[in-house]
């Protein structure tokens, strides 16, 4: 595919494509040469501010499965302040924009983490944008083994697939990170427990051959997952062709939440839910 970086492509659920076409028209380049584009292409000349006490990525240096690896953010905002959304970017996927969210109401603090798929090493960026509008950026680098998990076989028949897609389990626990409470708490808002959605869905990258036909398999990923407490919106995730198969997005809720519900609508219109009352939270 080629392109310039400033075309700008449509895609469902508004994911900036235009970042698709920059990859595409870009040598494979580091990732050094690659950022710059993508900051650009996404947010203008505005300035990305870093923080630790703000915003922090954690992922491993080399990951041991390129089509599954965790990646967290965690965003404590200054005081007086709350975030409205948050970036997640893998610079070198064929989707960089790998998933975006919008919260329902601003919140001071909260952790995300998603089981992604890396196409190759690759620089990793959250930018998290505050109600004012003012961004904070956070990055780090992921090394992989170089098998291209975006093109890579899926793991599972693509037909016994079908037979479970959008099925979701919902999983409450307290949160285990006590460090990253520490800055929940200073803020003010302190979520404490950790929602777990797990999702069955093959998550295929439209980069993928069927290992009968030797086919391209078509494009299909789950498109947004929306997450209420209470009844009443918390946060939307726009997805993209990195997250992994089968994926399982993890976002932190606040302490009281006695019911949960997520819907998830991949990029066929396939829309399933999935709900649970709480009693011991």
């Amino acid at each position: 595919m080629s392109g310039s970086p400033k075309q700008q492509l449509k895609w469902p659920a508004g994911l900036a494509a235009t970042v698709l076409a920059i990859l595409f028209s870009l040598p494979a380049a580091a990732t050094e040469a690659t950022w710059p584009d993508l900051r650009s292409a996404l947010f203008g000349g505005r300035y990305l501010a870093t923080s630790n006490d703000v915003i922090s990525i954690e992922a491993p240096y080399r990951t041991d499965n390129d089509a599954r690896t965790d990646v967290t953010v965690r965003l404590a905002a200054p005081e007086g302040l709350a975030f409205r959304k948050l970036h997640l970017i893998l610079d070198e996927n064929p989707m960089p924009v790998s998933a975006e969210l919008d919260f329902a109401r601003p919140l001071a603090a909260f952790e995300f983490a998603a089981t992604m798929r890396f196409n190759g090493p690759t620089a990793v960026h959250a930018i998290g944008e505050l109600e004012n509008g003012q961004l904070f950026v956070a990055e780090t680098f992921v090394k992989t083994s170089g098998l291209g998990a975006c093109s890579a076989p899926p793991g599972t028949d693509p037909e016994k697939a079908l037979a479970t897609l959008g099925q979701m389990e919902l999983i409450v626990r307290p949160r285990e990170d006590t460090a990253s409470l520490v800055r929940k708490l200073r803020a003010g808002r302190p979520n404490d427990l950790a929602l777990d959605v797990k999702m069955s869905h093959p998550s295929h990258s439209g980069m993928q051959r069927d290992q009968i036909s030797l086919l391209y398999i078509p494009m299909r990923y789950v498109e947004t997952l929306d997450i209420d407490l209470n009844g009443a919106p918390f946060v939307t995730m726009t997805g993209s062709i990195s997250l992994s198969e089968n994926p399982q997005v993890t976002v932190s809720v606040p302490t009281g939440t006695r019911r949960v519900r997520a819907k998830l609508t991949d990029t066929d219109g396939t829309t399933s839910e999935a709900e649970r009352d709480l009693t011991d939270y």
